[in-house]
């Protein structure tokens, strides 16, 4: 392995569903705590619209907005499968990556469950994808989309830690992969993705004992990171990026407005497909899209969704237009924002579904990101940043900007800005 003695190798850490609320508590616990006094900071980072995870990693990679880079929802749009695919490969982004501007530099990249980077030209990939054909496992479908013999060895190595995608065991897996990885590989840019604080939030609710513990269970890791950087001689060489994707909020009923729009015969469905449709609702869980085929039809669908507004079913609603201004896809014709305690699902069965009628998160995302309390968090740390830098606010694609900046390149279109007073060395 050559020597990079005089190399800056970056780490982006995100945990998912990490937010400017558990700052408390962060602060603190012993690693997360030590490295936030420590690090180039902003407290009140503002997500994409929709604020879903894969949207944001995007953002978080390219500097750009949904709008721009093309990852406007978790899901495609594909209502005539019961279950639609994600945006898994790297191919539905547009334009250029951080570690693509990392690669093109001679860099070795790495990442471990980082959204939609199936299929991505990254030296050792274990991308974030599911099996979703009857006739598809989790081994075949990772290791179309990554770096088979890489996964392998992970596999070989840690697959006993994992649970499927059951947690705390799958971030344990990724965990012991990470060290693995830093240690045997090296690699110049390392992005990783914890979903732990997601998922317990998504089953217990956004302040539950059991997302309390996730956190504590994050601070366990990036003490273990941080102490490997150190057995590494790493310490006061990489620069280490730990950022947050979005944050949750309590829900207790989630709405579907694709059963208003098969009660008018704007889309027609069965067994669990649909078939035809003029008006479709494709969900963002705190908002949905509205697509309408048949332009006649706008002044009818408005007044559907403005009656959801009237009974506090919607806190508004959006025009195509006014969702690109906000960075989301304006090839929708409307853009439902979910009202106090509300979600949206794709389903026709059944107008609404609440605790007592059926299955619902506790806790979720997608909702503006303007809302109070909703903001997550960025600090930096390493010969880039600043030690006990600040910025008061900022964006997701702000991030992509300055972390590119930290790598020592640039994209060469963004959306974002380089927040100087985040670094150390001049940005462009």
């Amino acid at each position: 392995m050559k020597n990079r003695k005089n190399s800056h190798p970056m780490i982006v850490i995100s945990l998912d569903a990490v937010g400017t609320e558990d700052l408390p508590l962060l602060k603190s616990l012993p690693n997360f705590g030590r490295f936030w006094r420590e690090a180039a900071v902003c407290e009140r980072v503002k997500s994409v619209y929709p604020s879903l995870t894969y949207p944001a990693h995007t953002t978080i990679v390219t500097g750009k907005y949904p709008s721009g880079h093309g990852i406007v929802n978790n899901l495609r749009i594909q209502p005539e499968r019961e279950k639609p695919d994600w945006f898994w490969q790297r191919k539905y982004v547009r334009g250029e990556t951080l570690y693509d501007l990392v690669r093109k530099k001679g860099g070795k990249t790495a990442a471990l469950l980082w959204p939609v980077t199936g299929g991505a030209e990254i030296r050792w990939n274990l991308p974030e994808v599911l099996p979703n054909r009857p006739w598809q496992n989790q081994i075949m479908v990772s290791c179309i989309n990554g770096s088979p013999l890489y996964e392998m060895d992970l596999q070989m190595r840690f697959g006993h830690l994992r649970k499927g995608v059951h947690q705390p065991e799958l971030d344990d897996f990724v965990q012991a992969s990470l060290l693995y990885t830093l240690k045997t590989r090296q690699p110049d840019l390392t992005l990783v993705h914890f979903t732990d604080v997601d998922t317990n939030r998504h089953l217990y609710g956004v302040k539950s004992r059991e997302a309390k513990e996730a956190l504590r269970r994050h601070d366990r890791r990036l003490g273990e990171i941080f102490r490997l950087l150190n057995e590494m001689g790493w310490a006061d060489r990489a620069n280490v990026a730990v950022l947050g994707d979005h944050y949750q909020m309590d829900v207790d009923r989630a709405v579907c407005p694709n059963w208003y729009f098969a009660r008018r015969r704007w889309l027609t469905a069965e067994n669990g497909k649909v078939k035809s449709w003029r008006v479709l609702a494709r969900e963002c869980d705190g908002s949905c899209y509205i697509y309408v085929r048949d332009r006649r039809l706008y002044g009818q669908v408005r007044e559907v969704l403005e009656e959801f507004k009237e009974r506090g079913l919607a806190a508004a609603v959006y025009t195509g237009k006014e969702a690109a201004a906000m960075g989301a896809d304006g090839s929708c014709a409307f853009m439902l924002e979910g009202g106090r305690g509300v979600y949206f699902q794709n389903g026709w069965g059944a107008p609404e579904i609440t605790s007592e009628s059926g299955k619902l998160q506790r806790a979720t995302h997608g909702y503006l990101p303007d809302r109070e309390g909703y903001t997550t968090i960025f600090g930096g740390r390493g010969p880039a940043f600043a030690a006990g830098g600040r910025v008061e606010t900022m964006s997701l694609a702000d991030e992509g900007a300055t972390l590119a900046a930290a790598a020592g390149t640039a994209f060469s279109k963004a959306d974002g800005q380089i927040q100087k007073n985040l670094l150390s060395i001049s940005g462009n």
